[in-house]
């Protein structure tokens, strides 16, 4: 079983300033392991991240609104989020891992704390099977507002667009689908991903570059993929760190992180609109 080391405790201060109001759209808090135990059986083993060593990151990097991403290790047992949220530190949203078992009323409570959404780690390979699954989760929490989250890698699902452009509820595209940067925008998985984000139906996070990328630190060959996804769905792109980095191939430090949009977002007006507009939009903060 994979055990993840620690995120970086010494977070730089960037060099880029983030406009007030700027929100980490992507991140998991883990621990105490004694009062949040996790599943029988993990995928991985997270190393100790508690939300106040993440709050401490945020106000370094200049952020004062987060998005908290139920992580798999803990199943659809949300406690350790509901204890950051309701802290009241800074502005908190949340994203869900819901199984059969989830009632309404469960959802309906994880609303009223700040829930936005569902994450979902896969899809069917059987397109019909996917269509009727993801339609009944939809019809569940359209009545919320919530939107599904997918952590599902595009070159496996070249055809995912005209899956994912139909549904009744906005889509989230978590860490640029997770296509390799090394194939480029003109791969299958990636032109996928500007089909779909023409239709204006998608949303895309711009997040952990260390999953479509063996270029650390800087990963120049992601800036054309963010830039093209900015310039398809410039009001739906938003921005995360994915602290505490779990499963990372590279640990990076959160500073140069903020850092790498003044390359994949030069524009001043329209990063403002990447961390401050569009996750109040998407998130309704």
């Amino acid at each position: 079983m994979v055990v993840n080391p620690p995120p970086d405790p010494a977070t730089r201060r960037p060099r880029l300033r983030l406009p007030p109001g700027a929100c980490d759209c992507h991140a998991h808090v883990f621990g105490p392991r004694d009062r949040y135990p996790l599943i029988a059986t993990p995928g991985y083993l997270p190393a100790a991240a508690p939300h106040e060593d993440y709050v401490r990151m945020l106000r370094t990097l200049g952020c004062s609104r987060a998005v908290l991403v139920q992580p798999s290790p803990y199943g659809t047992d949300h406690s350790a989020l509901l204890a950051a949220m309701r802290s009241r530190q800074i502005e908190w949203r949340g994203i869900a891992l819901i199984d059969t078992a989830t009632s309404d009323q469960q959802l309906a409570e994880l609303h009223d704390v700040g829930f936005q959404g569902i994450r979902l780690h896969s899809m069917p390979d059987n397109a019909e099977t996917a269509r009727t699954s993801l339609l009944r989760l939809a019809d569940r929490i359209k009545t919320f507002g919530w939107h599904l989250q997918f952590y599902v890698d595009f070159a496996r699902y070249p055809a995912a667009d005209r899956l994912l452009a139909g549904l009744p509820v906005p889509v989230v595209i978590d860490h640029f689908g997770l296509v390799s940067a090394a194939d480029g925008v003109r791969s299958p998985g990636f032109q996928a991903m500007l089909r779909l984000a023409a239709t204006g139906r998608a949303w895309f996070k711009l997040s952990a570059p260390y999953r479509v990328s063996t270029r650390p630190p800087g990963f120049p060959d992601v800036t054309p993929l963010a830039q093209a996804l900015l310039a398809a769905a410039p009001d739906r792109c938003v921005w995360g760190t994915d602290w505490p980095h779990p499963n990372a191939s590279f640990m990076p430090n959160d500073g140069d992180l903020v850092d790498l949009l003044a390359d994949w977002v030069p524009d001043e007006a329209l990063r403002h609109r990447v961390l401050v507009e569009n996750p109040a939009q998407l998130y309704s903060f």
